[in-house]
């Protein structure tokens, strides 16, 4: 498995470009899996629902399987969050994992920079970015640049900056 991430700040579209590379790397013959930050409490079940009320009975964790998918719900019930490494190491084997979000860790990334954010770039303080997709050029930046809507040469860009799981696993993770 390789590993590469996409960051950047809210609204700078990472969503919509993970959902516009993904078809692209399966055509190419890549499996991919995600992996996705969230930044507070979220809720894939709803009340009512059998998995929410087990869930919230105290369950540690609620598995829900059916003849088209399974899902794995665990509470944390005051755990510390889990870390990148951790969460990547309870992903099935695929070719290519593409991390949305987890910003401030130290795998490889690509910055996804909207100019109508307002929002300061990433790259000049962070060394993990090996390139940049963005509707505005940074020729200062010393690292590749390509434009959003270029999904092809943002998969390229994917292909040739994932680093091993094992690297990713091996590298001292960032301090909460």
């Amino acid at each position: 498995m390789r590993v590469i991430g996409l960051a950047g700040w809210s609204g700078a579209g990472k969503t919509t470009l993970l959902t516009r590379l993904i078809p692209e790397l399966n055509r190419r013959g890549v499996s991919v899996s995600t992996l996705k930050h969230a930044h507070h409490a979220f809720d894939l079940d709803t009340p009512g629902k059998d998995s929410y009320e087990h869930r919230m009975a105290g369950a540690r964790e609620v598995l829900i399987s059916s003849e088209r998918r399974w899902a794995l719900m665990h509470e944390l019930r005051g755990e510390p969050e889990a870390s990148l490494t951790d969460l990547l190491r309870r992903l099935s084997p695929v070719d290519l994992v593409l991390v949305e979000g987890f910003k401030r860790e130290p795998h490889a990334k690509i910055e996804i920079h909207r100019a109508a954010n307002g929002k300061p770039p990433l790259h000049p303080d962070d060394p993990s970015i090996v390139a940049i997709a963005s509707d505005v050029a940074f020729p200062e930046a010393g690292r590749p640049f390509v434009p959003l809507d270029d999904i092809a040469a943002i998969a390229e860009i994917v292909l040739a900056g994932a680093e091993p799981l094992a690297t990713v696993l091996a590298r001292p993770q960032r301090q909460a």
